[in-house]
C-alpha cells in the first residue's frame, strides 16, 4: 500500500483534545509548522509561511499526548499524511491530517523528562503482561464544551 508518512517538527498550536471512544481513547491537536531561512540581503533570519496539520493521535499514545503536550511546546510528530477536500455551508475547505505513529519533544529547544507508563498488576485469572490493559492516565478528563 502506498502511503505518505512523514515527519513534521512544529510548536503546538491548540490543547490536545481528548475523547474516550468505543475503539480507545483518540487525542488531536493542531500543529503550526513555520519554515525559517536566512536572508543575506536584511541579514537576518525571516519565517515563511505557516502550516497547521490536524494531528490524530489514537490508543495509549493518544492518552500520553494529552498528559504530556501543551499549547506553544516544540515537538516533533510522526505518521501518515491524508489531505482532505470538503464542501462546508458553501464554502471549499481543504485540511491536512497526521494520523500519528509517534509524538515527542523537540529536545533541540528545551528538555523533557520521560515517565514510563505503568500498567495494572495481573487479574485473579494470570493474564499476559502483554494483554494487561494501561492504568488509566494519570490527569483528570474535562469535557469540551459544546457550541
Amino acid at each position: 500500500m502506498n502511503e505518505t508518512l512523514l515527519t513534521v517538527v512544529g510548536n503546538v498550536a491548540t490543547t490536545p483534545v481528548y475523547r474516550e471512544l468505543p475503539t480507545g481513547p483518540v487525542s488531536r491537536f493542531r500543529l503550526a509548522v513555520t519554515p525559517r531561512r536566512f536572508d543575506r540581503v536584511r541579514n537576518e533570519w525571516v519565517d515563511g509561511h505557516t502550516n497547521f496539520f490536524t494531528v490524530w493521535a489514537n490508543g495509549p499514545l493518544g492518552a500520553n499526548v494529552q498528559g504530556s503536550i501543551t499549547i506553544g511546546e516544540p515537538v516533533i510528530v510522526q505518521g501518515r499524511l491524508k489531505v482532505r477536500d470538503e464542501e462546508r455551508g458553501g464554502q471549499h475547505w481543504t485540511s491536512a491530517d497526521i494520523q500519528a505513529s509517534a509524538v515527542g519533544h523537540d529536545l533541540s529547544r528545551g528538555t523533557a523528562a520521560f515517565r514510563r507508563a505503568t500498567r495494572k498488576a495481573a487479574g485473579a485469572g494470570g493474564e499476559h503482561p502483554a494483554q494487561q490493559a494501561l492504568d488509566e492516565p494519570s490527569f483528570e478528563i474535562e469535557p469540551e464544551p459544546v457550541g
